[in-house]
């Protein structure tokens, strides 16, 4: 009665809420089979065509595309493909490419995670990014905030980045892995901290980590990571700036 695409949105604009719309709409067809036919025989196919396209237009959301296009070039890009193959190929079409797309735009994202140098705003316990805002900072002491859970897609990339750190800051002999937004560590993830671990003690550099949340921490104590750990793990950042910075 309304499974298609196309019948469903016709019902919902006429009204429909609950699934009993269904039994009134197949009882109307039941009554416009017996009664209507020679009235409705003449009727343009038109006439349906247009009553489906402008039940359908009201689907097209012309005010998210383009909110889409100023926030984010990769998501309008993936939109714009899912709305081109569904008018081209069909609905099924469209959603596997927009939801292929978009788990590829998840994977290239999170590849290569979001980091920064954080230091403390005076006189307060908060940090922020050094190149946005005035802030003190300790040139034997680096707190590197990663705004990324971690995983085997930015495994790697954690590595290379700590690396060309070391080499921006000769002076460092800690370095402080800011965590507070690290949902997840995984196995990939956690050889690359025991590299990274590895290869600062190599330079005489401490690695220290900070905020780590509570599944988190559950996981790598049930490792030897904790144990093998040049530096420590502590609460918050502030605690690590005050252990590190200020004694």
């Amino acid at each position: 009665v309304s499974g298609g695409f196309s019948r469903s949105v016709v019902n919902f604009e006429a009204g429909a809420r609950t699934p009993l719309a269904g039994m009134f709409t197949a009882v109307g067809i039941a009554l416009a089979t017996l009664s209507l036919t020679g009235i409705l025989a003449f009727l343009p196919k038109a006439t349906l065509a247009a009553t489906i396209m402008i039940a359908v237009s009201t689907l097209i959301d012309v005010k998210a595309i383009g909110r889409t296009f100023h926030h984010s070039k990769a998501d309008f890009a993936a939109m714009l493909a899912t709305i081109v193959l569904t008018l081209i190929q069909g609905v099924e079409a469209g959603i596997l490419v927009g939801v292929g797309l978009s788990i590829g735009i998840y994977l290239y994202r999170t590849s290569r995670p979001h980091s920064a140098i954080v230091g403390r705003v005076p006189g307060t316990e908060h940090f922020r990014n050094v190149e946005r805002h005035t802030v003190e900072t300790d040139e034997k002491s680096v707190v590197l905030r990663v705004d990324e859970s971690l995983y085997f897609a930015n495994a790697r990339y954690l590595e290379e980045t700590v690396m060309a750190l070391t080499s921006q800051q000769p002076k460092m002999k800690n370095l402080v892995l800011a965590c507070q937004a690290v949902n997840a560590i995984d196995a990939s993830a956690l050889e690359s901290l025991e590299a990274i671990n590895g290869r600062l003690k190599a330079m005489d550099i401490r690695l220290h980590m900070c905020e780590v949340k509570g599944p988190v921490m559950d996981g790598l104590r049930r490792t030897h990571f904790c144990e093998e750990l040049t530096g420590q793990v502590f609460l918050s950042t502030y605690d690590a700036w005050k252990t590190l910075c200020l004694s």
